[in-house]
C-alpha cells in the first residue's frame, strides 16, 4: 500500500506549509494525482486521516483530483485517452505512443488558518 507513504509525504508539506505561515490549523490540502500512478484515493483518503491525526492537519479535507491517461502518437499525431494501459494509439493502432498526462502526483494547495 504506497498510498500511506503518498499521504506521509502530503501530511509533511500541509502541516510545513501552516508552520511557515504561522497558522494554528490545516483546513483544507488538494492533490492532483495521475492515473498511471495506481493510487486508490479512498486508500490515500484513509491514509491521511489515520496520519492527520493529533496534528493541525486533524479536521483537513483532503480533495484528490484524478488526471486520466492520456497519450500523443508520435506516427499519425492525434491525441487520446489510453484505456486499461493499452498504449497503442486509438486512431491508428500505432505503439509509438508518449504519455501526456496521468504520472502526477503532487499537493496542489493547502489551505490554512
Amino acid at each position: 500500500m504506497h498510498e500511506l507513504a503518498i499521504a506521509q509525504g502530503i501530511l509533511d508539506i500541509a502541516l510545513s506549509t501552516a508552520v511557515n505561515h504561522n497558522a494554528n490549523s490545516v483546513l483544507g490540502v488538494k492533490v492532483i494525482v495521475g492515473e498511471l500512478t495506481g493510487t486508490v484515493p479512498e486508500a490515500l483518503e484513509f491514509g491521511f486521516v489515520a496520519l492527520a491525526k493529533g496534528t493541525m492537519a486533524e479536521n483537513a479535507c483532503l480533495s484528490i483530483r484524478i488526471i486520466p491517461l492520456t497519450g500523443h502518437c508520435r506516427d499519425c499525431g492525434s491525441q487520446s485517452s489510453i484505456d486499461k494501459y493499452c498504449f497503442a494509439c486509438a486512431s491508428c493502432g500505432s505503439h509509438a505512443v508518449e504519455i501526456i498526462t496521468g504520472r502526477e502526483l503532487k499537493v496542489e494547495s493547502v489551505e490554512v488558518e
